[in-house]
């Protein structure tokens, strides 16, 4: 199976709908009556240091009427960070050991429009100490019960570190999805999918940045049902055209990327049954409607059904769109 690498580039109805943006803006003006209230506050906001010089923030999801473009970060009144609006957490990199900081979130809707702060949450480096580059031993009885089909609880007993555990790292197949301080030997893990299996690793990481090797993992399927067709790409279309240059026929595809808790940056095409090629995105993925075309031979006439689905967040993968049939040299049925 072929892996290929898309280079992001602006899309048409991106920059038709960045046009509508401003013509509404021009209409309304900001702040005006059918633009409806800013977003709200963020909550749940959590801050632990995870290394001397650096601080993992996570907060809630928030919901606006003109929906979230993304979120601000903030270290005081300071701006750190910004992250897209499906996005949920961060790490605030160079700070300075033994250091107490501050920080906020305010979200950000599509029209451009920040709403409050949240809560102030205060986060304490760890002490530097000399050169270090031992990393911490792995976390040993790594467990893990399901909680209900959108949640996972973990646990594991403490790594062990010549000068101490400054964090750990809980990675959802190959992602890092959470962060506790290292004096914590549990977590909750959520936004999950019901009836899903997943596989999750621990890792220890000390005040200078030297990450263990993970714990033993752990395989836990959530309960209830799924279909996958909250995850499947929507409104997916398939055609042919016929490259003038090198007379060869190509298979085009759009689709909605699915709505989730985070960015989707890989699909899997499947032709004819079978896998035949996935597409990563480099850059920034498309949020609106992305776009591929890839070789289908030289003969006219030939058929050939398509779905495509996507790989998730959480490092699974989605529900398959509704399978199209195209034909080369014909439109799509």
């Amino acid at each position: 199976m072929r892996r290929v690498r898309v280079p992001a580039r602006p899309r048409g109805l991106a920059l038709l709908c960045a046009a509508l943006a401003l013509v509404a803006v021009a209409c309304g003006g900001p702040g005006g009556a059918d633009e409806g209230p800013v977003p709200g506050a963020p909550g749940g906001v959590t801050a632990e240091a995870g290394s001397a010089t650096s601080v993992h923030v996570m907060w809630n999801a928030v919901t606006a009427s003109q929906g979230i473009d993304g979120y601000e970060v903030y270290r005081g009144t300071t701006k750190v960070r910004e992250v897209p609006g499906d996005e949920h957490m961060v790490d605030v990199i160079r700070l300075r050991p033994s250091t107490s900081y501050v920080f906020t979130v305010r979200a950000r809707d599509s029209e451009g429009r920040l709403g409050p702060p949240s809560e102030e949450v205060r986060a304490t480096t760890p002490a530097a100490g000399p050169a270090d580059r031992a990393a911490p031993a792995a976390p040993g009885a790594v467990e893990g019960r399901a909680v209900g089909g959108r949640a996972v609880q973990l646990s594991w007993s403490a790594a062990k570190d010549d000068r101490g555990v400054a964090s750990y790292d809980i990675h959802q197949g190959g992602s890092k999805i959470h962060s506790v301080g290292g004096n914590q030997t549990a977590a909750v893990v959520t936004g999950l999918r019901p009836g899903t299996r997943y596989t999750f690793t621990v890792r220890a990481r000390d005040a200078a940045d030297n990450v263990s090797a993970p714990g033993g993992p752990v395989r836990l399927t959530t309960p209830g049902t799924d279909d996958g067709g909250g995850t499947a790409p929507a409104a997916f279309r398939a055609t042919s055209h016929r490259d003038k240059g090198d007379g060869a026929y190509y298979i085009d595809l759009s689709w909605v990327p699915p709505s989730t808790d985070g960015v989707v940056t890989e699909y899997q095409v499947h032709l004819d049954g079978h896998a035949a090629t996935s597409v990563v995105f480099g850059g920034d993925a498309p949020r609106e409607r992305a776009v591929y075309s890839f070789y289908a031979g030289t003969e006219a006439g030939v058929s050939h059904r398509v779905r495509l689905r996507a790989r998730l967040p959480d490092g699974t993968w989605g529900g398959f769109s509704p399978e199209q049939t195209v034909t080369t040299g014909g439109e799509r049925r």
